[in-house]
């Protein structure tokens, strides 16, 4: 009994440090809620206006009186352009008269101070956001870049060792820990969700947000009638108890977003790229899988992977993606927001092996060379993957594209998201 407390007390602590790089994770409500919105429905606007944003501070439901709400106003990561307090008057406040000369997202920022604590609240104005371009081109040889890389892959014996989990199947499904090998002899690791019913199945990669964790394997989606194969990034098992992860998090993998860097062949991404190429290497030699329709779907940091994976391997047939990250990433050496993992943020970050290296690895090169169908979402106040950045990648994409705005969304998604989204693919892989 103490044991199981332990680990329960463990995993608890663990969900606790990682709940802000889940994208699909809502955050907890408080008592007091800091709201803004501009005065356009869209929340869009042409260079030039200027929206008015107002301001709503409201406690156990009801709107606030008497409390100073203090704000700043700037485009989004930049240096705020207004700053003041104003007083609310029947919960509410109004501040604005501050404009875009060009594309971009306008961010309004109010905190108050309630019995000696602080609330705060983000809200955005966007400003012609599908006239945003990537901050920079392609790197000449990009394609031939990773063309390289997939067939040194390819060379590499798959080595696949799968093993049956009892205690995580279901009646209709089998489930599997899976341990593959990839790219520069590294191991990868997922967990792999097979239909118990004889027959031919389509198939879904879902590829995982930043952080170190363990992962469950998405049964929902297979018992709609596909195989699924979550898959980890790091090269250890995905079933180890949760202490593990976060010592890895804390220790050896800790920032591992920023390792190697300065160095195009050995950044930490590229095995975690073409580890996902590899993820589909497997999926493709399995006996239940049909053949033909395949898919990838991934939040965040998953977003980025699903958009390199559907761009690199013309297996995929369709992509579900949400708040990707490292889109635009040089955006900062333009003056205006970078995706995450933000590495241009500050100025003495940017060495020129460092920017040449990252263009290899940005979301925007690898959305020119989409070709396949794919659904996107994302929110106007997401802090972690800016939508500067977002729509920066997206608006660079030629191939058909749906875009589902959740303005409120910050770097979490909403029920209604995740349905939108899985239906979508679920329809176009099973015709259900």
């Amino acid at each position: 009994m103490q044991k199981r407390f332990s680990m329960m007390f463990c995993f608890i602590m663990v969900y606790a440090c990682l709940l802000p790089l889940f994208a699909n994770a809502q955050p907890v409500q408080q008592t007091v809620r800091v709201i803004i919105v501009p005065d356009r429905p869209s929340w869009e606007y042409t260079c030039e206006e200027k929206p008015i944003f107002t301001i709503s501070v409201i406690q156990f439901g009801n709107p606030m009186d008497g409390v100073a709400v203090r704000y700043t106003i700037g485009p989004e990561k930049m240096a705020a352009v207004k700053s003041g307090t104003a007083a609310l008057k029947n919960g509410c406040a109004k501040v604005g008269e501050v404009t875009m000369s060009v594309p971009g997202f306008l961010q309004c920022s109010a905190s108050v101070t309630v019995e000696g604590r602080e609330y705060s609240g983000i809200g955005a104005a966007g400003f012609e956001p599908l006239k945003i371009r990537p901050s920079s081109e392609p790197p000449a040889d990009f394609a031939d870049f990773w063309e390289k890389g997939k067939a040194d892959l390819a060379r590499i014996p798959m080595d696949a060792r799968v093993t049956l989990l009892p205690e995580k199947c279901t009646s209709t499904l089998n489930v599997y820990h899976v341990n593959l090998q990839s790219w520069g002899m590294s191991r990868l690791y997922g967990i792999l969700c097979v239909p118990k019913k004889a027959g031919k199945y389509p198939a879904l990669l879902r590829v995982p947000g930043a952080g170190v964790r363990p992962y469950n394997g998405d049964t929902a989606m297979a018992d709609k009638g596909m195989i699924t194969l979550e898959i980890g990034i790091h090269g250890i098992p995905v079933t180890m108890e949760p202490g593990v992860y976060a010592d890895l998090s804390k220790g050896a993998l800790g920032s591992y977003w920023t390792y190697n860097l300065d160095n195009r062949d050995t950044y930490y991404f590229r095995r975690v790229y073409l580890g996902c190429i590899r993820a589909l290497d497997f999926i493709t030699s399995l006996p239940e899988y049909d053949g033909e329709r395949l898919a990838v779907t991934g939040s965040s940091q998953g977003g980025a992977l699903t958009v390199a994976t559907s761009a690199l391997d013309p297996r995929v047939k369709w992509m579900g993606v949400y708040c990707p990250a490292l889109c635009d990433v040089t955006g900062y050496l333009n003056g205006r927001a970078g995706g995450w993992p933000h590495m241009f943020a500050t100025p003495n970050s940017r060495t020129r092996d460092r920017v040449d290296s990252a263009k290899y690895y940005d979301v925007t090169c690898f959305a020119r060379l989409l070709k396949i169908p794919g659904i996107y979402s994302w929110g106007f106040v997401d802090a972690t993957c800016p939508p500067t950045s977002m729509f920066a990648a997206y608006n660079a994409i030629t191939a058909p594209k749906e875009l589902y705005l959740v303005l409120d969304s910050g770097h979490w998604n909403y029920p209604e998201q995740s349905e939108r989204i899985n239906n979508w693919l679920t329809l176009k892989m099973t015709g259900k």
